[in-house]
């Protein structure tokens, strides 16, 4: 006889940090009773505060935030600041832009929300104001920003110069005593102390934290100036065809698989959404798509913010290409297939029905945002005759 005993997918379960549904052990559930596990095992995994003593001195992180949120560069710059503070030592976040991740989880102690600065607009003198004026309030030993090609690492090279601080880039390897930077086009390695800005690479710190901080918001008034006229004029963002965007580089991406039949709808959501289009090889081998569209190891690997993969099964080689994508979305009739272990959300449904009712989504979306720009522009031009 079989007493192997098959675990309930029904059981209660949590959601990780990483948007993925594990189920709970030791819980018996009729069908996702999610409050059932609130009670059993998931407790010990609050993390601890990193300190509780008052602080007697600060380091001071700054980024941009998109969409409201960090992005990875620079939640790890955040979790270096974490890291090497001691426990009379505060983390201050500066968020250039909306702010509503949870600083305490990210590890800050102290967060300024700048609303009024954003990655799409341009104002480097405000910014530079801004950054000056939270570091004369706070008095940090160590400014960490992330070095990247986004605002970032301009903004720190900026007031390095403006205030003759020490400053070293593109740190790869940091602890309480030095940091390290590759030389000589990677054939070298570089050390020095602690500089008073420091930018750091990508990936030379683990964002994931054992601890937490206390995640309390400071009011920007009073520390912040207000604006003031600037030097430069801000002419926008000229925006781009999403079709023509490198994949490496798009930042949103639908992908078809071979799950999708009706290439013209699928093509035609990407132009609704503004998505840059991606396959899998098999669509690609089946001439659906160009070889430059096809993602995974034997393709492209891609980073986006968000990557929608239609009627795509998740082969390991798949998987490979779209690992360091930040939100995983997949739709696809069988529940069970790889990618969703994957996806951050799994849509069990039919692709082709659920292209069309996206399109018709978006579509009615666009409409009634511009209806209601036309009415605002409407009455903004009555009142100017009235």
């Amino acid at each position: 006889m079989n007493t192997i005993k098959r675990i309930d997918p029904r059981r209660p379960f949590i959601v990780t940090a990483e948007g993925l549904k594990r189920i709970t052990l030791g819980e018996i559930g009729d069908g996702g009773d999610v409050q059932a596990f609130a009670h059993g095992g998931h407790k010990s995994d609050v993390k601890p505060r990193r300190t509780t003593k008052p602080a007697r001195r600060s380091m001071l992180v700054a980024a941009h935030t998109d969409r409201g949120a960090l992005d990875d560069h620079a939640r790890q710059a955040l979790a270096a600041a974490a890291l090497l503070a001691d426990d009379e030592t505060e983390v201050v976040l500066i968020a250039f832009g909306a702010f509503s991740d949870d600083a305490a989880s990210l590890g800050a102690d102290r967060y300024i929300a700048l609303d009024a600065f954003d990655r799409r607009r341009y104002a480097p003198d405000e910014e530079l104001r801004a950054l000056a004026a939270c570091v004369a309030a706070f008095a940090p030993a160590h400014v960490f920003m992330p070095d990247n090609a986004t605002g970032d690492g301009d903004l720190g090279r900026r007031y390095a110069a403006q205030a003759d601080a020490s400053i070293a880039t593109n740190i790869v390897e940091i602890d309480a005593s030095h940091v390290a930077s590759y030389a000589h086009a990677g054939r070298a390695f570089a050390t020095r102390a602690l500089a008073d800005v420091m930018l750091l690479a990508p990936n030379a710190v683990d964002a994931k934290l054992p601890f937490v901080g206390a995640g309390e918001r400071v009011a920007s008034e009073g520390i912040v100036p207000a604006s003031t006229e600037s030097a430069y004029v801000d002419l926008g963002i000229e925006e781009m065809d999403a079709a023509q965007v490198a994949l490496e580089e798009a930042d949103f991406i639908i992908s078809a698989g071979n799950g999708v039949s009706d290439i013209p709808a699928f093509e035609a959501l990407a132009s609704t959404l503004g998505a840059a289009i991606g396959a899998s090889r098999v669509a690609v081998d089946d001439g659906k798509f160009t070889r430059d569209k096809q993602i995974g190891a034997t393709g492209k690997t891609v980073e986006a913010s968000v990557y929608i993969a239609f009627g795509i099964s998740g082969a390991v080689q798949h998987l490979q290409g779209i690992k360091d994508c930040r939100h995983v979305i997949a739709v696809n009739l069988d529940a069970s297939a790889p990618i969703a272990k994957r996806a951050n959300l799994t849509i069990v449904a039919d692709t082709q029905e659920t292209i069309k009712a996206l399109t018709d989504a978006a579509a009615a979306a666009r409409a009634a945002r511009a209806s209601g720009a036309s009415i605002v522009e409407t009455s903004l031009a009555e009142g100017a005759f009235a």
